[in-house]
């Protein structure tokens, strides 16, 4: 029913350190934001492949990085619904060895150095979620079973001490474990099911996470402005009559500024005027830039040199094309 979202947090920490210089003291930790993000990723389309790889012989639907709105924010790594029951997986790729403490509930990670890290419990995460997910579901009156586990991407991830009360699987068990799952009591029938899947996917938030600025407390003068190329992935982009001129591998693309504002809003805010985006893209004529931004089709408030855009944030969450070469 729904793949995983692009994500707009690893896309805004690549686009980001590509605009710092080399010897900057906050990329080290962008680097390790984004080795973050893509183990995360990662894991959850190891566990996506399961699926692709396996079927049910029960009617099932299948949620990857589902968001339904609430009165609170809550993401389901995965999600499978059925007639009977539901099933919450919440996916972790964490490297070392594994150690589920319960008072207070923390994850503990022990490197082959001896280095000891601490992270949020993913059992805390997942009970969370099934509250949440419960709540939702009784508040269109809809009462299912809700069954949970924490999967483990890979093996090679060592448990020295497992939660007490919580499932806990590689993916290669997660098939026969939603098979093991008892299919009694009173079952949905067909329309309210597909209904509620629909419900469900219609609820769907996706993710915009703060700008990378604003995340990391980085000024703006630290970020290199300029157009970037499509093509190479290099910034300094020309405008010419009509398009953008790559000097570098001669490329030219009349949309270049709409995928570097696109940066702007992962970079720096929200907003934009008329001054900041002819300082960004690097243009002098103040007309050319109020062509550009009025052809966005984004809300402004304020008038002449004082109108702000804002950017529609259904705009930001579709998938970009942000490339990055070094």
């Amino acid at each position: 029913m729904k793949n995983r979202d692009h994500s707009l947090t690893l896309e805004g920490l690549v686009a980001a350190q590509s605009r710092l210089s080399a010897g900057h003291p906050l990329l080290p930790v962008l680097a390790a934001k984004q080795s973050s993000v893509e183990a995360g990723i990662g894991g959850e389309e190891r566990v996506a492949e399961i699926f692709r790889r396996h079927s049910f012989s029960f009617t099932n639907h299948l949620f990857h990085d589902l968001s339904p709105s609430s009165n609170e924010n809550f993401q389901m790594d995965t999600v499978t619904l059925t007639p009977w029951f539901g099933v919450l997986l919440e996916v972790k790729n964490i490297g070392g060895v594994l150690e589920f403490k319960d008072n207070p509930p923390q994850l503990i990670r022990t490197k082959e150095d001896g280095h000891k890290d601490g992270f949020e419990s993913p059992v805390v995460q997942l009970e969370r979620n099934h509250d949440l997910l419960t709540t939702w579901l009784r508040c269109r009156n809809i009462r299912l079973p809700i069954y949970g586990a924490v999967v483990l991407a890979y093996p090679k991830q060592i448990v020295a001490v497992p939660p007490v009360k919580t499932k806990l699987l590689f993916p290669s068990l997660i098939p026969p474990y939603i098979r093991s799952l008892p299919q009694q009591g009173k079952r949905l029938d067909h329309d309210t099911f597909h209904w509620l899947s629909a419900e469900l996917l219609h609820s769907h938030q996706p993710f915009v996470p703060k700008p990378i600025s604003e995340a990391y407390k980085i000024p703006f003068k630290d970020f290199k402005p300029g157009v970037r190329c499509g093509r190479c992935g290099r910034i300094g982009m020309v405008k010419l009559p009509r398009t953008w001129f790559c000097p570098i591998c001669e490329a030219t693309d009349h949309l270049a500024h709409e995928r570097n504002l696109r940066e702007w809003f992962l970079i720096f805010k929200r907003t934009i005027t008329n001054r900041e985006c002819r300082e960004f893209l690097g243009i002098d004529d103040m007309q050319l830039a109020k062509r550009i931004l009025t052809s966005m089709d984004w809300p402004s408030t304020g008038t002449f040199r004082n109108r702000t855009y804002e950017i529609k944030l259904s705009d930001v969450s579709k998938k970009g094309n942000i490339i990055i070469r070094q």
